[in-house]
C-alpha cells in the first residue's frame, strides 16, 4: 500500500497567489489600462470623469457598438472582415423609422405610440439586418468573393440605401415605447435594478459553484478555496458596484417635475429619484450572454473557432465552411439592426450620419479586445471591453477638449499599439 503523505507537493499547490486566482492576463491587462485611463481623464477633468452622470452616458453610449463588436468577433475568428456594419445599421434605422412613421400607419392604419407599432418595427428592422447579413455571407462563401469586397460595397451601398429611403431627411419623432431602448428613456429605476443586481450576483456566485464542483467531479484541478472566495467577492462587488453607480445618477428636477404633470399629479418638495440600469445596457448584457453560449457551449461556436484555427482540416473534417459563413453574417446583420434599434432609440430619431464610422470602431473594439486577426481567438467580453476602452477614450478626450481631428489619431494610435501588444504577446506564449 503506497503512503500517499510522501508524494510531493503537486505543481499546483506550488503556484504563488497570482497564479492560484488563475486570472487571464490579457484581460488584466485590459482592465488596468481602462482603470488607468478613467483615473487619469478623472484628474484633468476635476473628477467630471468619474462622476454617475458620466459613467451613466458612456455605458448607453458603449451599448450599440459594443452589440456590433460582440457580432464582429465571429466574423474576425473566422479569418473574415465587415466593413458594412456602420451602413447596415443605418439602412435598418432607415427601415424602422420608414415603417414606423409612413408604413404602418398608411398601410396598417396603426399609428405611433400603438401597443403593436414597436413590436413590428423592431421585428421589420431585425429581419432586414438578417436578410442583408445573410446576403453578404452566401457571396462570400458561396461565390467566394473576399469578405473585403463584398462589405467595402456594401458599406458604399447600404449606406446610399438608407439615404435614398428617407431622402435624405431627418425622421422622427418616433414611436414612445420604441424610444426605451434608447438610455435615458428606458431604465428600470432604483428598486428594480438592486433586485436585478442581486438576482445578477447570486446567478454568477451559482455559476462559480457549479463550475467548481463539475471540475472536481471529473478530477480536474481546482483553485484553493480561498481564491474562489475572492474572485466571489470581485464578480459581487463589480455587479453590485455598478448598479449603485448607475442608481446614484438622478433624473433632473425639471424633468421629474414634466413626468409628474403627465399624470396630472403635482411632484412632492425636495423628491429626488434615480435612473437605474438602462434598458439598452440589459439588451447587452443579454447579448453578451447569448453569444459567449453561442462560443463555447454549443456546436456553431466549435465549428466557428475549428474554422477560423484552420480553415482547410475544419473543411475535411465535414464542417460546411460555406454555410457556416453564411451563418457568421447573418448574426452580424442581426446584431447591426439590434443596434440600430438602440442607437436610434437614444438619438429620438433616425439621422442620416447614424453609425458613420462605427465600422472601424467596431473592429477596433474587437481587436483591441484581444481577436486575432489572423482568425482563430477572440472573446466576447474581451470585445465589450474594447468597446468600453474606445468609448472612454473618446469621450475622456471630448472632455478635456481635444478636437475631433487629434482624437481620431490617437484611437489610431491606440489600435496600431494594440495589435502590436498582442503579436508579442503572441509570440511569448507561443514560446513557451
Amino acid at each position: 500500500m503506497t503512503d500517499t503523505t510522501s508524494q510531493p507537493i503537486p505543481p499546483q499547490n506550488k503556484r504563488n497567489m497570482f497564479q492560484q486566482l488563475e486570472l487571464d492576463v490579457r484581460l488584466l491587462g485590459m482592465i488596468g489600462a481602462f482603470v488607468i485611463l478613467c483615473i487619469g481623464f478623472n484628474l484633468v477633468t476635476d473628477g467630471r470623469f468619474l462622476t454617475p452622470r458620466n459613467i451613466f452616458n458612456l455605458t448607453i453610449q458603449t451599448v450599440s457598438v459594443a452589440i456590433m463588436a460582440s457580432g464582429m468577433v465571429f466574423v474576425i475568428v473566422t479569418r473574415h472582415i465587415d466593413l458594412s456594419v456602420g451602413a447596415l445599421l443605418a439602412t435598418c434605422s432607415a427601415v424602422m423609422a420608414m415603417t414606423q412613421t409612413e408604413f404602418l400607419p398608411h398601410v396598417l392604419g396603426l399609428g405611433l405610440n400603438h401597443p403593436l407599432t414597436w413590436v413590428l418595427t423592431v421585428v421589420v428592422g431585425l429581419a432586414t439586418g438578417t436578410l442583408i447579413g445573410a446576403f453578404q455571407g452566401w457571396m462570400v462563401g458561396y461565390l467566394t468573393i473576399p469578405a473585403f469586397i463584398v462589405t467595402l460595397g456594401g458599406f458604399l451601398v447600404w449606406r446610399n440605401v438608407a439615404w435614398y429611403l428617407t431622402d435624405g431627411q431627418t425622421i422622427g419623432p418616433l414611436d414612445s415605447t420604441f424610444l426605451i431602448f434608447g438610455g435615458t428613456n428606458g431604465t428600470l429605476g432604483v428598486s428594480l435594478s438592486w433586485i436585478l443586481g442581486v438576482v445578477a450576483t447570486v446567478l454568477a456566485l451559482l455559476t462559480l459553484w457549479n463550475s467548481r464542483r463539475a471540475k472536481l467531479a471529473h478530477e480536474f484541478p481546482v483553485k484553493p478555496l480561498w481564491a474562489e472566495g475572492v474572485m466571489a467577492l470581485i464578480v459581487s462587488g463589480a455587479i453590485l458596484g455598478f448598479v449603485a453607480v448607475l442608481n446614484a445618477y438622478e433624473i433632473p428636477t425639471r424633468r421629474l417635475a414634466r413626468l409628474f404633470e403627465a399624470r396630472g399629479e403635482v411632484m412632492p418638495e425636495g423628491f429626488t429619484q434615480g435612473y437605474g440600469l438602462p434598458i439598452s445596457v440589459l439588451i447587452l448584457i443579454g447579448v453578451a450572454v447569448v453569444m459567449t453560449v453561442v462560443a463555447k457551449r454549443t456546436r456553431l461556436g466549435r465549428y466557428i473557432f475549428a474554422t477560423g484555427g484552420n480553415p482547410d482540416a475544419a473543411e475535411l473534417s465535414g464542417i460546411n465552411t460555406r454555410l457556416l459563413t453564411v451563418k457568421i453574417f447573418a448574426i452580424m446583420g442581426f446584431l447591426c439592426a439590434l443596434s440600430a434599434v438602440v442607437a436610434s432609440a437614444r438619438l429620438a430619431n433616425h439621422s442620416n450620419d447614424i453609425g458613420t464610422l462605427d465600422e472601424l470602431r467596431v473592429i477596433a473594439a474587437a481587436v483591441i479586445g484581444g481577436t486575432a486577426l489572423s482568425g482563430g481567438f477572440g472573446t466576447i467580453y474581451g470585445a465589450i471591453l474594447g468597446a468600453l476602452i474606445m468609448q472612454s477614450l473618446q469621450s475622456g478626450m471630448a472632455m478635456v477638449g481635444v478636437d475631433a481631428p487629434f482624437q481620431n489619431i490617437v484611437v489610431g494610435t491606440v489600435l496600431v499599439a494594440a495589435v502590436f501588444i498582442d503579436i508579442v504577446y503572441r509570440k511569448r506564449v507561443g514560446a513557451k
